[in-house]
């Protein structure tokens, strides 16, 4: 049997509206993103510099601490963000700029001036007590949001073709908020140092790494995810995806989810809502984040259906394989009880989204890496 001629235009149609397999370039001195974000990033290191220098001999435990703590945070973060990039698979040197657009840039060249600024204007306008209730909140959610969406602007500016849907800017938002969230925890390990007058400068490290580490979970990258998503749905970058009422509405939710992490106090009031706050909240969060997730994710779903269907006349793979590889959760649970196997269904489902990631790269074509992924994929198939 052989792909009957509609699969293959469909599966070609998925390949160039997706843009998956496309090469990432950073060096790009004729495009004016290129100069943008390299002058962001510079001044963002410069700044980096002011704000670290003069005491980074007497902090250097405090420092060091913050970069060895949260460099090994970013571990588990990174495998997590390595599973639910499954679809999209974008290049890791893409996925390494938008860090570092978060981590340097976002953090340094924009939200530090610009949240200092407001910050006053708050103390001016309501008073001292109204801006250390509320000023926090009414600050961040505008000024660090819209630098991380900057980001993913400057991204698409870089990579056109690579940077389509919703479900790529949940992915990069993800990435610039992570770096976000890093940079700016080790200045609070710093900031706490400075604090201490340089006493117990491990402990203060640690001590900061288990409270934000722990507050990271629904923090920048959640926030910065659901922004990003909510702003590829207002650009509409593919065909049937722009909706800006539903886009501006989850930004704003996720500008609102800022807020009220950023102002708990406030809402709180002191009171017993103190304590129940900041659960119900990341509850709501996670909640709102699998709900923008899901929705991203509908035309990445899509794709890699077009782009394994031809493959059924191979027999790499078949119809509950494709299911599952294109479904939602349940469809995946549904297809490791009809394995009996968890860990043999892992590893087809796996080979499934490496095989259309190759199919993708090549094309449409034969290749290397199409025929040796569809030859394990086979073997996958007919090993007991």
């Amino acid at each position: 049997m052989t792909a009957v001629p509609q699969e293959k235009a469909a599966q070609l149609d998925a390949i160039e509206e997706s843009g998956w397999g496309q090469p990432y370039r950073f060096l790009q001195p004729h495009n004016v993103a290129f100069w943008v974000y390299v002058l962001g990033v510079g001044a963002g290191a410069l700044t980096m510099l002011r704000v670290f220098g003069p005491g980074a001999q007497f902090y250097t435990p405090a420092l060091a601490g913050g970069v060895v703590l949260f460099g090994l945070y970013l571990i588990p973060w990174l495998l997590l963000l390595r599973h639910h990039n499954r679809f999209t698979a974008q290049p890791a040197g893409l996925l390494a700029t938008g860090f570092v657009w978060g981590g340097v840039a976002a953090t340094f060249w924009i939200a530090l001036p610009a949240n200092a600024a407001l910050l006053g204007i708050w103390a001016k306008v309501g008073g001292t007590d109204f801006a250390q209730d509320w000023g926090a909140g009414l600050t961040a959610p505008i000024n660090e949001e819209f630098a991380k969406g900057i980001g993913l602007v400057l991204l698409i500016g870089l990579a056109p073709r690579l940077i389509r849907s919703a479900y790529d800017g949940f992915i990069i938002g993800a990435f610039i908020g992570l770096g976000f969230q890093v940079f700016e925890d080790i200045l609070y390990v710093y900031n706490g140092a400075t604090q201490q007058y340089g006493v117990d400068q491990l402990g203060s490290s640690l001590r900061v790494f288990i409270v934000r580490g722990a507050a990271g979970i629904v923090s920048h990258a959640l926030f910065s995810a659901i922004f990003c998503a909510g702003l590829m749905w207002v650009l509409g970058r593919t065909r049937g995806e722009r909706n800006v009422v539903r886009g501006v509405l989850t930004m704003l939710m996720a500008m609102f989810f800022h807020f009220a992490w950023d102002d708990m106090g406030g809402l709180s009031n002191g009171g017993a809502w103190a304590g129940i706050l900041p659960f119900l909240i990341a509850a709501v969060e996670l909640t709102a984040l699998f709900y923008v997730l899901r929705h991203a994710a509908k035309h990445e779903r899509t794709w890699i259906r077009e782009l394994l269907t031809p493959e059924l006349a191979t027999g790499a793979v078949d119809p509950p394989l494709l299911d599952a590889v294109s479904g939602l959760r349940k469809d995946r649970k549904k297809y490791r009880k009809h394995l009996h196997s968890r860990r043999k269904a892992n590893h087809r489902l796996e080979a499934a989204s490496d095989l259309a990631q190759e199919i993708a790269r090549a094309n449409g074509e034969e290749s290397p890496g199409v025929i040796h992924t569809r030859a394990e994929l086979l073997r996958l198939h007919n090993k007991p």
